[in-house]
């Protein structure tokens, strides 16, 4: 178990020193780091099932190692001194092919700036200044959907005054006490049994600010929207690839008699959401670039949402800009003329590649 111990901290550490953003521990290959994007293999030793799951256990709190075959995912969290500091990791432990794998995300030490980010502090400031309502964060896994609603929260705690309930799996960023806002952060199976729990609890706990870290089944969706409806702000991801898919898998969430109810609870209650995808950079060992779609619950949005005409959510985003909206082209159209990613990243993400090269400038 020591040796164990001693090779899961060590690369750890080499991923810190690396700045890797995650470690990929699976059967049959080698661990694996992923570096500004791209993956690197940290020997040419595959991993065995056993090394895999004797490297978990010796990290692993107790309470997860007695689930290690009752179930098939979890999260947790680990903690590691490295050189001074404390680093800690988000793991996530799976089975593929009957076999334990894991991979652990490296939070970074302090919450990243918006700057750093790429993420408009205006866009910023507008979303957690709603008074109510839900403002949903969305993208594919490892696009940075947490670090932008820990820096949303952060922003909270620097100006103060309120009292902001999270409900994570696991806690990754922990929020300092700088300020008289008051900050209680909750941890999916250690502090609350679910995040539908969270939420039920939580509106008791006097909130301002509710941070619920995933809309992912009914229950939850359903108290998000009473959250919101009863004047709370609460700030929550999807797994979606843009903003009106965010609206779909809402509603697909519930039984498709309650479709039509729902919708107009949402129309109602979403004020905002924004979709998030981290691109290759035109220099390959730089961090991924940011590009965004944000969009807001005008009147058009709202009557697309309560009709489920999807279709017209989408042009109200491309002709939404007086209302603060940003579609992805365009952002994508912003960051290909600064020089920040290629022509051909840009092509690849765009919703439509022609369009986006047609409105170009030429370069001379």
């Amino acid at each position: 178990m020591e040796t164990s111990y001693r090779r899961a901290t060590g690369l750890m550490h080499s991923a810190v020193e690396r700045e890797a953003s995650d470690i990929h521990l699976v059967p049959g290959y080698a661990p694996t780091l992923r570096i500004h994007g791209r993956l690197v293999a940290v020997d040419d030793h595959p991993l065995e099932e056993a090394e895999v799951r004797r490297m978990v256990e010796a990290v692993a709190p107790d309470a997860v190692i007695a689930r290690l075959d009752a179930q098939k995912n979890f999260d947790f969290s680990i903690a590691l001194e490295h050189e001074g500091t404390k680093r800690r990791f988000r793991a996530n432990v799976f089975y593929s092919h009957s076999q334990l794998c894991a991979c652990l995300r490296v939070v970074p030490v302090q919450i990243p700036t918006f700057e750093w980010m790429g993420f408009p502090r205006e866009l910023a400031s507008r979303l957690v200044h709603m008074t109510n309502g839900l403002v949903i964060i969305t993208g594919v896994t490892g696009s940075g959907k947490t670090t932008t609603l820990a820096a949303l929260i952060n922003l909270l705690n620097q100006e103060g005054g309120l009292r902001v309930l999270t409900v994570e799996e696991p806690v990754e960023y922990v929020h300092p006490r700088i300020s008289s806002t008051m900050i209680t952060q909750r941890e999916v199976g250690r502090d609350v049994d679910s995040f539908y729990d969270g939420l039920k609890y939580g509106l008791r706990q006097d909130p301002d600010v509710i941070q619920v870290g995933e809309i992912r089944d009914r229950e939850t969706a359903q108290m998000a929207l009473s959250a919101a409806e009863t004047g709370h702000l609460i700030l929550t991801t999807m797994h979606t690839k843009d903003a009106k898919g965010a609206v779909t898998r809402f509603v697909d969430l519930f039984p498709h008699e309650a479709h039509d109810d729902v919708r107009v609870q949402l129309s109602l209650s979403l004020r905002a959401v924004v979709s998030q995808h981290l691109l290759p950079p035109v220099e390959g060992q730089e961090k991924r670039v940011l590009a965004l779609e944000a969009m807001f619950v005008n009147q058009p949005v709202r009557i697309g949402i309560r009709f489920g005409k999807i279709d017209s959510i989408e042009s109200a985003i491309q002709t939404g800009r007086r209302d603060g909206m940003l579609s992805l082209d365009d952002h994508l159209s912003q960051l290909m003329s600064a020089g920040r990613i290629s022509v051909e990243t840009a092509r690849r993400w765009a919703k439509d590649p022609e369009a986006l090269h047609a409105a170009m400038p030429a370069r001379g």
